[in-house]
């Protein structure tokens, strides 16, 4: 059997992921970044032992008693808030999704650096807090405001820049934006931001700041490292493959329209004269919620509505599914496009950038039906650790494994921006070796075949 380029990709990089206990796929054990299987888009309120995990930093320890939230900045009266003073505050609760900005990663082309993220970057919980604006107007926040920056109790590795994030006061005020203190119901689990985290429905996790200590009024832009360097992408369509300075990208912000198709799996067998049902989720960003999801089984060619699960919420994801009885045996292109209140639609090609952010595209699976369905046996290679040289393993293993590393498949130019990234970053890389570890990276670590 012949394999596409994206079959050989998906069943290569699954060999190379571990899971763990629960069935997260696992991108990276150190620092610790965890994927949610295809099967954890059937939940509406994702459990918390299937909520991807994404950490740039080893997870802090915080002892609640001691635990303070401090307010200050551009406003009237800073504040020192306990946990307990800040729940005397009115609490609210929100569904939402929070969904990483490079969910989505694994299917660029051409291939982009980065945790090699596929569909399981996100999740939907039901979050309680108290809203992020009566905190603010407690403090008494001034005209001059113009950013809110946040900032954790998690400590940067080596030499790296304290992970810290701005959002606009326009965000900030919007009555949907919390610091929670709950998760589905429980207090916030510690790799999720115990024992406080910004929730900021509509936008991307990196504004999700977690282990929440500081909250600081600015009366200017930001212009710290995670604001002026990372989480940025360009504000139009460039050419694959391309660089650009993060002086001239944008910063990242809200979600795009979006469906994931849970079921069928691609590459799914049935048997002629049975149901296919197709379902899955959807959700969109701050343009509104799902309005519609379409399916197609013909490739594109034609369009059925899907139904859509009744909870319809503004930043939560919608639940749909179709079902129909396929009348002869064919090979069948199943795909889903959403649409949200505001009449975007997921596009059919992705418009490639530097960093993979904000991956939407119309998802396709390929689903056999058959009289007597037999799947053929395709054998892969898994992935096979590459004795590092000592160089390459004081260089480059210092913060985190292999894994990271392997998923990438960079050609050589991306490689050599990836070293300068991370050494902006802190990694301890020596201008006599540079060149030996690029060497080291490019022969082990490079481009995918087509």
């Amino acid at each position: 059997m012949t394999l596409s380029r994206r079959t050989f990709f998906a069943l290569t990089a699954g060999a190379l992921l571990a899971q763990d206990k629960t069935g997260m796929n696992v991108l990276s054990r150190r620092p610790e970044d965890l994927e949610m299987p295809l099967s954890g888009f059937s939940d509406y309120l994702t459990p918390i032992e299937h909520f991807f995990v994404r950490t740039h930093v080893y997870v802090p320890t915080v002892d609640l008693p001691s635990w303070r939230l401090t307010v200050d900045g551009e406003v009237a009266t800073p504040l020192t808030l306990s946990m307990e003073e800040l729940k005397k505050l009115p609490s609210t609760d929100l569904v939402s999704v929070v969904e990483c900005a490079g969910n989505g990663r694994g299917f660029a082309d051409p291939p982009v650096p980065g945790l090699q993220w596929t569909n399981g970057s996100v999740g939907n919980a039901l979050w309680r807090g108290v809203r992020l604006a009566d905190v603010l107007q407690r403090a008494g926040i001034k005209g001059s405001a113009r950013e809110v920056l946040f900032n954790g109790a998690d400590v940067p590795i080596s030499t790296m820049q304290d992970f810290r994030r701005t959002v606009t006061v326009k965000k900030s005020l919007d009555p949907n934006t919390l610091l929670a203190y709950e998760m589905n119901g429980v207090p916030l689990p510690v790799k999720h931001g115990f024992p406080l985290r910004v929730v900021a429905p509509g936008w991307a996790s990196d504004s999700w700041v977690k282990w929440l200590t500081n909250i600081t009024v600015l009366d200017k832009e930001f212009d710290g490292f995670w604001m002026k360097n990372a989480y940025r992408k360009p504000d139009h369509p460039i050419a694959p493959g391309s660089a650009m300075a993060p002086e001239k990208m944008v910063p990242v912000t809200s979600l795009r329209v979006k469906s994931v198709i849970s079921t069928p799996l691609d590459g799914a067998f049935l048997k002629l004269g049975d149901a296919l049902v197709v379902a899955g989720v959807a959700w969109s960003g701050d343009k509104g919620p799902i309005t519609s999801v379409d399916v197609s089984t013909d490739g594109g060619r034609s369009w059925k509505p899907a139904t859509l699960d009744q909870r319809k919420t503004q930043f939560g994801w919608r639940p749909w599914s179709f079902s129909f009885r396929p009348d002869r045996e064919s090979y069948y292109n199943v795909m889903a496009r959403a649409t949200d209140a505001s009449g975007d639609s997921q596009p059919f090609a992705q418009e490639w950038n530097p960093s993979g952010y904000g991956w939407n595209a119309v998802q396709r699976v390929g689903v056999n039906v058959a009289e007597n369905p037999e799947k053929p046996v395709i054998s892969v290679g898994g992935g096979r650790s590459i004795p590092p040289d000592a160089t390459f393993k004081d260089t480059c293993l210092t913060c985190h494994e292999e894994d990271v590393i392997a998923q990438q498949r960079l050609t050589r130019a991306q490689w050599d921006r990836e070293i300068t990234k991370m050494t902006n970053w802190g990694a301890p890389v020596k201008p006599e070796t540079r060149d030996s570890i690029l060497d080291y990276l490019t022969q082990h670590f490079g481009p995918r075949p087509r």
